[in-house]
């Protein structure tokens, strides 16, 4: 009898070992699970840095705006853990929240932990409808001897965490881009045309200088 009673005993012991490590490792895979999805759902945004701007042409001859620049923009993904795929991404340039380009696409990239990438498009708008006020206000910031830009890129994110990939994010990055005369007739000198409404002191050529490169706003 006694050789039966620990023989069940025994058993007993290894039943109940084997549900505690069930439950062990039922515990562990749901803590996994729960620390993808925080991760997955909780990660830092990209930051974004607008690194240069230059500013080719700008024509003013009549109420809407011509232009033509080539921006520089950089992105870090600060994740430790955690990648960034940017699935779509359009770069554009607004004065007074005006368009004045018109959205160009960006290369699609996935971006590792810790990475950074940069874009460098042109962007150009030729005769974007603005209204009255806007067209007037530019000619009288550049007579004044500058002009505040906002370069923009909107688009669509996802977060990879291992082979785990999320849905999509709408991205939103805000960029000002404030440019500064440097005198006449220097390196990256543009005509400016402005048949009418010229504002007194304007020259025909001005050069306009991205002045420092400077942080966005991002929000996803």
């Amino acid at each position: 009898m006694s050789k039966e009673k620990h023989h069940r005993d025994w058993i007993l012991r290894r039943c109940c070992g084997a549900i505690c490590a069930c439950f062990l490792t039922l515990a562990a895979v749901v803590g996994f699970i729960v620390l993808v999805i925080y991760l997955a759902l909780h990660p830092s945004k990209p930051s974004f840095y607008l690194q240069d701007v230059q500013l080719r042409n700008i024509d003013l001859s009549d109420p809407a705006i011509s232009l033509d620049l080539q921006v520089t923009i950089a992105s870090r993904n600060p994740n430790d853990r955690v990648g960034v795929y940017y699935k779509t991404l359009d770069a554009f340039t607004t004065y007074r929240d005006e368009p004045v380009t018109i959205p160009v696409a960006l290369p699609a990239i996935y971006q590792g932990h810790k990475d950074s990438s940069v874009w460098s498009p042109v962007m150009s708008g030729d005769s974007m409808p603005v209204a009255q006020y806007v067209a007037d206000a530019m000619k009288q910031d550049i007579a004044a001897g500058y002009v505040l830009l906002h370069v923009k890129v909107e688009g669509r994110v996802k977060w990879k965490v291992g082979s785990w990939v999320s849905g999509g994010y709408d991205l939103f990055v805000n960029c000002p881009a404030l440019l500064a005369t440097s005198g006449a007739a220097v390196g990256g000198a543009f005509a400016f045309s402005a048949a009418s409404g010229v504002p007194a002191g304007v020259n025909t050529t001005v050069s306009l200088k991205f002045t420092h490169p400077a942080d966005c706003t991002v929000d996803v």
